[in-house]
């Protein structure tokens, strides 16, 4: 799960109203110039119209409301308005005045949020409090509970440890008591790391079940700028009982540990420092349960990835270079298809001089790759691209988008 106000990166492109082939099953949420839009087919459609930023589109499992949040106003900066929009028959409703984090349940029109340390529901006629001093969560697979954190606090002996809890919760919302009814499930030590590489483990966030659901990784994190340079990825099994240390990583600006499709290899992006130290120490690497296996070559650094199936990935790979405050000194970064069964690496785009490929992202319904293409990693006029898994047949999609989320349906 994405932390709580971290933004969806820009996404999206040129000739809006041009109907390229392979559309039609094209089902897709986004936001330009702060409102949400949808696509359909190839017709888009401008669902707000507010003087305040919508952000964090996502689809219900069913593909039949769209999740989105609204930044708060200037009366009430402490309040995310959280929202919802019916494709069918174009009903939008706010579902809580304040909230982070929102998150689908698995397998029905429920949200989740975190409004204030208090872990809610709505299902969207009413919220119901569910647990309290909860700093993230994630739904368990089923949707009938959840795997959640409370942070550890400040003590004259030092920052105590993160702790994990389940709580199961049925459909009766009604019944579920705000404090208890909650079992231990894991206490993190106080400091964890990998070689030289510590940190205190004040919050456990991030967390992602595998696809078997034996396996829930997550990210340990200290305090917050510490948490810049710093985490720590780790895996638990479904019993609270086998807990590893992955590997050192950072939360922003590279891509968050993804699962393949149907086994339960962890791909992620290893290295700590944030980027301003440098375009560098960002490693691509496999965690198949329980080996690792690195893939970024010698000089180079990857940045975002996406698998394609549980053998093939894509990733935004650029050669290593030392941080500048002028942008246009920043190395562009190519797709390369990796093979895992003989790692064949292969780039995939040529991107223009001046160019590079950011965020590739492999949408299953349609069977096409989809990219930014920029001039830096902070350029907010990128375009969305789509391909052929393997790059062939690469076009412009899209113009000014800031977000998407694609249906699952």
């Amino acid at each position: 799960m994405k932390r709580f106000l971290t933004l969806t990166i820009t996404i999206i492109i040129l000739f809006p109203s041009v109907a390229f082939a392979n559309t039609n099953n094209t089902k897709a949420a986004f936001i330009r110039d702060g409102n949400l839009y949808t696509l359909i087919g190839d017709q888009e459609r401008q669902i707000t119209n507010e003087n305040r930023t919508v952000y964090n589109p996502k689809w219900s499992y069913d593909g039949k409301w769209i999740l989105y949040q609204l930044e708060a106003t200037k009366e009430n900066q402490d309040d995310n308005e959280i929202w919802v929009y019916h494709i069918e028959t174009k009903e939008k409703k706010r579902i809580a005045r304040n909230g982070l984090a929102p998150e689908w349940a698995p397998n029905k029109n429920v949200v989740a949020y975190i409004d204030r340390g208090i872990l809610d529901i709505s299902d969207l006629e009413k919220f119901y409090n569910i647990s309290t001093g909860v700093t993230d969560y994630v739904w368990y697979p089923e949707g009938n509970g959840f795997l959640m954190s409370s942070s550890g606090v400040a003590r004259p002996d030092g920052w105590s440890s993160a702790i994990l809890y389940t709580k199961e919760v049925d459909e009766n919302y009604d019944d579920v008591v705000l404090f208890g009814d909650v079992d231990h499930f894991f206490t993190l030590p106080k400091e964890i790391g990998i070689g030289n590489a510590k940190v205190i483990a004040v919050n456990a966030v991030e967390f992602g079940f595998s696809p078997s659901s034996k396996w829930i990784s997550f990210i340990v994190s200290p305090t917050a700028s510490w948490a810049m340079d710093s985490n720590m990825l780790c895996v638990i099994d479904r019993d609270g009982e086998n807990f590893t240390i992955l590997d050192e990583v950072i939360t922003t600006s590279v891509g968050e540990p993804k699962w393949a499709p149907t086994t339960d290899t962890l791909a992620f992006i290893a290295g700590g420092g944030r980027l301003v130290t440098g375009f560098k120490n960002k490693s691509l690497k496999l965690q198949e349960m329980p080996a690792s296996v690195q893939y970024t070559p010698e000089n180079y650094i990857d940045m975002e990835f996406d698998w394609i199936t549980n053998n093939s990935i894509v990733t935004s790979r650029m050669e290593e270079r030392e941080w500048s405050n002028d942008f246009s000194k920043h190395p562009l970064p190519t797709l390369y298809s990796i093979s895992l069964n003989d790692n064949k690496q292969v780039a995939i785009t040529n991107p223009p001089k001046g160019y590079g490929d950011y965020y590739p992202q492999y949408i299953k319904s349609l069977d096409k790759l989809v990219w930014l293409r920029g001039t830096s990693i902070t350029d907010d006029e990128r375009t969305l691209w789509k391909a052929n898994p393997d790059g062939t047949m690469a076009e412009a999609w899209i113009e000014n988008v800031d977000a998407i989320d694609f249906s699952p349906e």
